[in-house]
Parts: C-alpha cells; sequence; structure tokens
C-alpha cells in the first residue's frame, strides 16, 4: 500500500509518499506567499522524483485544517482532485492532531497555531493522543489557564508566539503522521471541507 500524505495549512508544504513500511519520499518547505504557485508542481515533482505513479496510490490523507485559510482549501484542492479524478480513497486530519503526533512520546502534546489578535487554535493531548481539550479557537489567556495544571508538557509550533518562550519548532514526523492515520475511514472527497475552527474575517465583520 502506498499513501500520499498532503498538509497545506501553514506556510509551509509538507507532504509524502509512504508506504506501510517506510517514507518512500518526503517534502518539507518553507514557501510562505507562494504557496498556492508551488504547491502543486512540488507534489508533481515528488512523484517524479521518487518514480512512483500517482494511480499507484491507494489513500490520500490531507490535513483540513485550522491554519492558514488559504493554504487549506490549497492543500483540500489538490487532494481532491487526485481522489477524485484517480478514484482513490481519501481521509482528512486536523493539523493540530498532526502536530501533537510528531512531538515528544513522554510528554502532553499541546500544539499551538497563531490565530492573531490574542487567540491561537490549540488543543492538548495526552501521551496516547487521548484529547485533553479537543481543537479550537481560543484566547491565549485561556489556553494559560487550562495548562495550569499540567506538567510535562511541550508547546509545539512554527509561530512566534511571546506567551509560549519555550515552545518547539513543529517538525513532523510524515512516516509516523501516516502510519497513524492510514486506516482511518475514508469518505467521499467531497464531503472533503476545511475545518476553520472560526469565522474568516470578512464573515466576522458582516
Amino acid at each position: 500500500m502506498k499513501y500520499l500524505y498532503i498538509d497545506t495549512s501553514s506556510n509551509y508544504l509538507y507532504t509524502c509518499i509512504a508506504s506501510d513500511d517506510e517514507l518512500l519520499y518526503e517534502v518539507k518547505k518553507e514557501l510562505g506567499h507562494t504557496l498556492s504557485e508551488e504547491a502543486l508542481p512540488e507534489i508533481v515533482e515528488m512523484f517524479e522524483k521518487s518514480k512512483i505513479d500517482p494511480k499507484d496510490i491507494n489513500k490520500i490523507i490531507v490535513v483540513n485544517g485550522p491554519g492558514s485559510f488559504t493554504g487549506i482549501r490549497i492543500g483540500i484542492t489538490i487532494a481532491k482532485v487526485y481522489a477524485w479524478s484517480l478514484n482513490i480513497p481519501i481521509t482528512s486530519i486536523s493539523a493540530l492532531e498532526a502536530m501533537a503526533l510528531s512531538g515528544n512520546d513522554d510528554l502532553i502534546h499541546i500544539p499551538v497555531i497563531d490565530a492573531r489578535r490574542d487567540y491561537v487554535f490549540a488543543a492538548i493531548f495526552n501521551k496516547d493522543m487521548t484529547q485533553l481539550l479537543p481543537p479550537q479557537h481560543l484566547k491565549i489567556e485561556t489556553l494559560l489557564h487550562k495548562m495550569k495544571d499540567i506538567t510535562s508538557y511541550e508547546i509545539i509550533s512554527n509561530d512566534d508566539l511571546e506567551s509560549f518562550p519555550n515552545k518547539v519548532s513543529y517538525n513532523p514526523n510524515l512516516f509516523k503522521i501516516v502510519s497513524y492515520y492510514k486506516n482511518k475511514e475514508p469518505i467521499n472527497p467531497h464531503a472533503i471541507n476545511p475545518e476553520y475552527l472560526k469565522l474568516t474575517e470578512a464573515e466576522e465583520n458582516k
């Protein structure tokens, strides 16, 4: 079995092709404002360099948020087109769960994404990935309050957050993420939708 993983929920492109036994090829690249133009060519190049035909992919795993509104849509669109056109099973996962999976196995995982204006997207996961705090959009002070009785934890984030000076940079373990979610129930590609966890600015300003 071969799996395609796509995460464009931030300024980074995290994508890989993995089998049940090993990571076959991966891309971890900060693309910033060029993400919308470069994500698909990078994925196409990944297939070319790995000498794997997209038709040989057995399942697609795509991150559907939270994070960058534009970035999330890019990844979902690419994944849905691959899944629909090639009739490949697809499933979606949370960016916060993927971040937590890449943390230290001996610590409680607290993935955090900057949502601006003193808000974050965050969750708290036990060492066995049990949710202690479901993924949500909340004030930084609220998250700090919920953390006050927790010991032996790590904050995982690629954002500059003054409230979390001891954070660990997110460096995804793509093979571990794929292995954890490869058996998750597939869904109809048309049912894959962004999970923003908050309204867009345009919706908030209505």
